[in-house]
């Protein structure tokens, strides 16, 4: 079992603590045990401000034992069109949501679940994805 990490899971572990710390850790727990731990680019970058250079990152992602997989062809694709088909449905998109769907798209295509605290749109823009919600553990 292949799970994809989103960003807020992450910050909420090794940013500051907040009320969603302790169910990230305990759903990245699950997870691991459960199997294979995957990132994709866009969660990568969007983590590394939390350190001081991407040697620490990498080494944060290792320990974690999180690896950092590159994006298809197909899931930047069916990201796009995830991502097209919400500014269609979308009175007034946000462009900085694209990442999102960058997120999803890698999830659906190259993972078999995603692990976030983010679970409405991945739902409707991604139905066939499994997605775990961390407040649930």
């Amino acid at each position: 079992m292949t799970t994809a990490i989103d960003s807020n899971v992450l910050i909420d572990v090794i940013g500051e603590e907040n009320r969603f710390t302790d169910a990230g850790i305990r759903a990245l727990d699950a997870a691991r045990h459960a199997g294979r731990l995957i990132v994709c680019p866009v969660v990568a970058a969007e983590i590394s401000g939390h350190f001081h250079s991407h040697e620490e990152l990498a080494s944060a992602l290792d320990r974690m034992g999180i690896a950092l997989c590159e994006m298809s062809a197909v899931a930047l694709h069916g990201a796009g069109a995830a991502y097209v088909d919400y500014k269609r449905r979308s009175s007034a998109p946000k462009p900085r949501m694209l990442a999102d769907f960058l997120v999803g798209g890698h999830a659906l295509w190259q993972a078999d679940r995603l692990l976030t605290r983010d679970r409405g749109y991945y739902r409707t823009y991604f139905p066939k994805l499994a997605v775990l919600d961390c407040r649930d553990y």
